[in-house]
């Protein structure tokens, strides 16, 4: 027998040193070890949002928000102890709000003056930049007065709690008005941030968290987490109640303790935010237990959190409900009165026939307009955003919506996702009613007051829905899921609308 001598050719080429990383690579690595860990769209989430949403609570001007005069008088009365909706005095009729300091007044009484009083284009509808400085400059008053805020006045405390935080913060900070309302809107902020990204990462693992994505970065969802609005922290509950419930009952995870966790607590928060979802935080009891970590006697818990969410839910409709007296006021004068939720459920119950025909003529007049805010009619400037960023928009959920995992009958039963349809069409059966009541005045043609960022909360099951029933994906040419190109395009089309919102926001307002 004989033995080569040669080298093994496979030892040799196992001793060559690797090929050091290129500039490129070393750049990229601590972006690409935050996705490993935390998912590449909790990561691409926190700096969009966070640039963003910070240059909208930087570009809007003070209370041009969404009733953030209203909105921000709630939030002061809540991070000053007033828990419960406050009867005050006012010669036109029932009314509720509380105390603001008089330099806050102020500052709010010029906002409100400057975005009723618009000229025609192409002039700024900000009319003199200079007096929000000086306004904004002015320190805190000791001295308050009384603020009329009755249709905020019905929210529970929960959704100001980040504002409330803002504002003491503020105050001991020693901020002037300026600064502190711009903490306020930054603190709404982090915690949108927090509460969404926490959904994100809980769907790092699936290609679903795109779809969730694309949902928290829309242009008005952003506009909103950066100014003072109790829509801030529903949004970011329901976006989150949406994304845990995606991963436990579409994709068929079992769900973390602390996953579990924050859906339970969710469970109780998302319903004394905003009535109108609280159908959406009841959807944990359709959750097999055992993805929630539950067995024995614990698959009960989550009946009881729901429970108790229900609960609380009803005991603060009862305790707002006398504030629906009042909101006629936010009607134009010759309507005041004309708001009476008794006598629209009369009408409801007797006559249902008649509210269906409202109703029709409510999506054949107003649909467009509520396709338009769905992405984005931005504050009280009332500017919608470009066509362009819709369309960016549009392709951002065409692409993740095709890459979202296939939805199998196994993880999601018909029965299952079939209760989740008819509780999204209920929450948005909700919006409707809810506004035929509080703020229609009787015998009005249509239902009044429905905005399109309303259905935002519920966008992410009402998709998983057409997911689990229409399986079309994207596959490359090898029948896979492309996953980086399909990841980056998601990006890019929800930054570029994004850019264009702001764009034009800034042009609108500020010239």
């Amino acid at each position: 027998m004989t033995t080569s001598t040669e080298p093994d050719a496979t030892v040799e080429l196992d001793k060559q040193p690797s090929p050091a990383p290129s500039k490129k690579d070393r750049a990229l690595a601590p972006v690409r070890a935050l996705t490993r860990r935390f998912g590449a769209a909790t990561v691409a989430f926190t700096i969009v949002a966070t640039v963003f949403g910070a240059l909208f609570a930087v570009l809007t001007p003070p209370f041009w928000g969404h009733d953030e005069l209203t909105q921000f008088g709630r939030a002061y009365q809540v991070a000053h102890g007033g828990v419960f909706p406050q009867r005050i005095a006012d010669d036109r009729g029932v009314a509720y709000g509380g105390q603001i300091p008089v330099s806050v007044d102020a500052l709010m009484d010029f906002a409100f003056r400057d975005y009723n009083d618009n000229p025609e284009e192409p002039d700024a509808m900000v009319a003199d930049p200079a007096a929000y400085d000086r306004l904004g400059d002015a320190p805190i008053s000791e001295a308050t007065k009384q603020m009329w805020f009755t249709n905020t006045a019905a929210y529970s405390p929960v959704p100001y709690v980040p504002a409330a935080v803002g504002i003491r913060l503020g105050e001991a900070l020693g901020l002037s008005v300026g600064g502190m309302y711009l903490l306020t809107r930054l603190a709404g902020l982090l915690a949108y941030l927090a509460v969404v990204g926490f959904g994100l990462y809980a769907l790092r693992e699936r290609r679903s968290q795109w779809l969730v994505f694309t949902v928290a970065v829309l242009p008005i969802a952003l506009f909103q987490a950066g100014t003072v609005t109790a829509d801030t922290l529903t949004n970011a509950l329901a976006i989150m109640t949406s994304a845990l419930l995606l991963k436990a009952l579409f994709v068929g995870d079992r769900l973390r303790p602390v996953e579990t966790g924050a859906l339970l607590a969710a469970t109780i928060a998302l319903p004394l935010s905003k009535p109108t979802y609280v159908l959406l935080a009841m959807l944990v009891v359709v959750v097999p237990a055992e993805r929630l970590g539950f067995t024995g006697k614990q698959r009960f818990l989550p009946w009881a959190f729901a429970a108790v969410g229900a609960g609380l839910f009803l005991a603060w409709t009862k305790i707002a409900a006398p504030t629906g007296d009042g909101m006629s006021l936010m009607r134009p004068p010759h309507q005041w009165g004309q708001v009476r939720p008794g006598d629209q459920l009369k009408g409801v119950l007797t006559d249902p026939v008649q509210f269906v025909h409202t109703f029709g003529e409510s999506i054949a007049l107003r649909d467009h307009r509520w396709f338009n805010q769905f992405f984005g009619e931005l504050g009280f400037a009332y500017v919608d955003v470009p066509a362009v960023s819709m369309l960016a928009c549009l392709i951002a959920f065409a692409v993740s919506f095709g890459i979202a995992e296939r939805m199998s009958t196994v993880t999601a039963t018909f029965r299952r996702t079939l209760i989740v349809a008819l509780t999204v069409l209920a929450s948005v059966a909700m919006i409707y009613v809810t506004l035929y009541m509080s703020f229609t005045p009787v015998d009005f043609y249509i239902i009044d007051g429905v905005q399109g960022r309303y259905f935002v909360p519920l966008a992410i099951m009402g998709l998983a829905v057409v997911a689990r029933w229409v399986p079309l994906r994207l596959t490359d040419a090898e029948g896979t899921t492309p996953t980086r190109g399909t990841a980056i395009t998601v990006v890019g089309a929800s930054v570029f609308a994004l850019i264009g919102a702001a764009a034009t926001y800034y042009t609108v307002v500020w010239g």
